[in-house]
């Protein structure tokens, strides 16, 4: 094949086709605009690889491309994993499936882009399944590196021996390479994420806490638990609904039954108790929906459930459901979706969902529709909030690429907790956002421990759809897990400014410690770069989960001070320790100099023009400084400029500490009133 022609798309990004590229893909799907001026106000960098170095040939009805590989250079990212951190030495195959078979790359939301220990990332944009070969295949014409091992002599031979390629594989004609360089890790995450249109930036009670109730709860069932939430004094923002608020959801109407007589009259006391309403639903309509006589034509060959496929990338399709959830929905005040079953399933023996041959109006084949569907359904129920000026943030269980811009977390049918922890870590090199929700737990301890962690992610939920279960459903731990839902209350500021962060400069809120620490280059920090069990959240907080069964655990703390968030104990740094927590505590570690912002706890997020006050922590014996993100928490209009940035700066001199907050002009109306600091830690002479 040809050699590849590179052109330059901004800062540090260039694009390249292979063969000929299909024009649906995930940028087009969904209308991905980069954030130019970001881009171009970062630092140039070269491009990462000589391109002489690349391989792409086509063989029969296969596209390939292969990129160099160091001997010692780690691969991270592809989406959603859930198994491991580095994929180097493995095969990833990257279809959506909601029931993953192994180790092997499949997922909700296998993203075909990879981020390397080296500092650059390198996108597939293609609508189809692709096999990334991360370092397990070896070229007859490319030495592998290293020696060679003997089986029956060497105990080290290994079943994969080294190889210094990463393979790229398609069935198609071709496909849009895209390969981000930086200085680091973290840096090519960010231009990744800004490519994508930036991160996003939920509302503040998005950030709250979920309850979702029982699938088949009438209204006053719904009234009756979010009035149990507030005799508890127990916060609570979001209240869903499951499969029984519609007359039929196997396949769906998205109409709603008997069990809510009139929807407006309860959505509008909900919103009076301070709850905002979340609707499931998947995208297989029902003979019996009032839409389906209109979807029918604009819907693929296969039906699923016996619903129909609708055909999302015609925009009649998009319109007629547009249409039908304004009307119904979001016109009465519902705030978010629950998109569910937008993957597909193909366990060994059975699957329900359409094949990859199936043919759709559009001229996409299944395998194309699947692998970019639950992307799609995103930004149809984005741009139906951005029309009423409301920002929404939901769930959704199918991604893929260019996503960073969507207000949707991932959720997952599977329950195991160090994998929702893993996953937690590996969401953050692709742009996505995950929920590891809390249904149930065979006792106390793994009640609580699951619990911390959701408190600590991006959207916290208990979903008891199926459980019934209730914050309090452990009586003899509920103060434990009042402690941790007023903590994710009290940190609203700190997680909501570091939300806007990753809108405007694509760092992404939670992220493994492979992106904190991947700009220290040492051995220590290298070889810690694969911890999958612990993360940080915003750019200060470092959380070490205990899981069931756990008293102590290693920690790994990257270099600097830092200190425990409770005790405000001081822990050298650069190296593995060893901590023990009661059940009552969760290892969270701060940077020194850290500034954090915390509210007083409320039982739900404040409103747009709402004023509260805000307590200032301060830890350690050095200066520090916040960037504290100043808006109406529910529109788009930051979008056009209506927002402030806040510095919090505490100076630390002749060890005397004092803390201070920049002004707004005097028309601007804060989110934030009154201010008093808590310094943690002590100065010595």
């Amino acid at each position: 094949m040809d050699k590849l022609n590179w052109t330059k798309k901004s800062q540090g990004i260039w694009s390249a086709v292979v063969g000929k590229a299909d024009d649906y893909n995930p940028f087009s799907a969904i209308d991905v605009k980069p954030v130019m001026d970001s881009l171009e106000a970062m630092e140039e960098k070269q491009f990462p690889f000589n391109i002489d170095s690349i391989i792409t040939e086509q063989v029969g009805n296969k596209t390939i491309a292969c990129f160099p590989l160091d001997k010692d250079e780690k691969i991270f990212g592809l989406g959603l994993q859930f198994i491991r951190l580095n994929h180097r030495g493995r095969t990833r195959y990257l279809r959506v499936n909601s029931d993953p078979i192994m180790d092997i790359g499949e997922t909700h939301a296998p993203v075909p882009f990879y981020v390397s220990s080296k500092g650059y990332g390198v996108l597939v944009n293609t609508s189809r399944i692709v096999t990334i070969y991360c370092g397990s295949s070896g070229r007859k014409l490319k030495m592998p590196s290293g020696t060679l091992k003997d089986r029956n002599q060497d105990r080290d031979w290994q079943a994969t021996p080294p190889s210094d390629l990463v393979e790229i594989v398609t069935n198609s004609d071709g496909f849009e390479l895209i390969v981000f360089a930086g200085d680091n890790a973290l840096d090519v995450v960010q231009r990744y994420n800004l490519y994508c249109g930036g991160g996003t930036l939920p509302p503040r009670w998005g950030l709250g806490f979920w309850h979702r109730v029982p699938t088949s709860f009438t209204d006053e069932q719904a009234i009756a638990e979010a009035e149990e939430f507030r005799k508890r004094n127990m916060p609570c923002d979001v209240i869903g609904l499951e499969p029984g608020w519609h007359t039929k959801s196997y396949p769906s109407t998205y109409e709603w039954s008997s069990r809510f007589p009139d929807p407006a009259e309860f959505v509008g006391k909900m919103k009076d108790m301070g709850f905002q309403i979340n609707l499931w639903e998947h995208p297989y309509v029902s003979p019996e929906s009032k839409i389906h006589a209109k979807l029918e034509p604009y819907s693929g060959s296969h039906t699923v459930w016996g619903g129909l496929a609708p055909d999302y990338s015609i925009k009649e399709a998009q319109d007629i459901l547009k249409d039908q959830h304004e009307k119904d929905h979001i016109s009465i005040g519902v705030s978010g979706y629950k998109l569910d079953e937008c993957d597909g399933s193909e366990l060994t023996g059975s699957s329900w969902m359409f094949p990859g041959h199936a043919q759709f109006p559009s001229g996409h084949d299944g395998e194309q529709v699947r692998q970019l569907y639950g992307l799609t359904i995103q930004k149809m129920i984005l741009d139906i909030f951005r029309k009423y000026n409301r920002r929404t943030y939901g769930l959704v269980r199918a991604s893929s690429a260019g996503a960073s811009s969507l207000p949707f977390a991932l959720y997952s049918d599977l329950y195991d907790h160090r994998q929702f922890v893993r996953g937690l870590c590996n969401s953050g090199f692709s742009g996505l956002l995950w929920s590891p929700e809390i249904r149930s737990a065979a006792n106390p301890e793994e009640w609580v421990r699951r619990l911390q962690v959701v408190c600590f992610s991006p959207l916290a939920m208990l979903n008891a759809w199926a459980s019934g279960t209730k914050p309090w459903s452990f009586p003899e731990v509920e103060p434990i897990i009042q402690k941790y839902i007023n903590l994710r209350m009290r940190l609203m500021p700190y997680f909501y400014s570091a939300f806007a962060r990753y809108h405007f400069d694509g760092t992404p809120p939670f992220r493994a410690m492979a992106l904190e620490i991947s700009q220290i280059k040492d051995d220590v920090h290298y070889a810690n770069m694969d911890k999958d069990d612990q993360y940080m959240a915003g750019d200060s907080l470092l959380v070490a989960p205990l899981f069931s069964g756990q008293a102590s655990r290693d920690v790994f703390l990257p270099k600097g001070v830092w200190y425990d968030f409770e005790t405000g104990d001081r822990f050298d740094s650069g190296k593995v320790i060893q901590v023990t927590a009661g059940l009552e505590k969760m290892p969270i570690f701060v940077k020194e100099g850290a500034v954090i912002p915390m509210m007083p706890v409320m039982q739900c997020a404040p409103k747009a023009g709402e004023t509260v006050p805000l307590e200032i922590l301060h830890f350690g014996n050095v200066s520090g400084s916040f960037n504290l993100f100043d808006d109406d928490g529910e529109t788009f209009a930051y979008e056009n400029g209506v927002y402030r940035w806040r510095t919090l700066k505490v100076d630390v001199t002749d060890n005397k500490r004092s803390g201070s907050i920049s002004a707004v002009d005097p028309d601007w109306k804060s989110a934030y009133g009154d201010i008093t600091w808590k310094f943690i830690g002590m100065v010595h002479n």
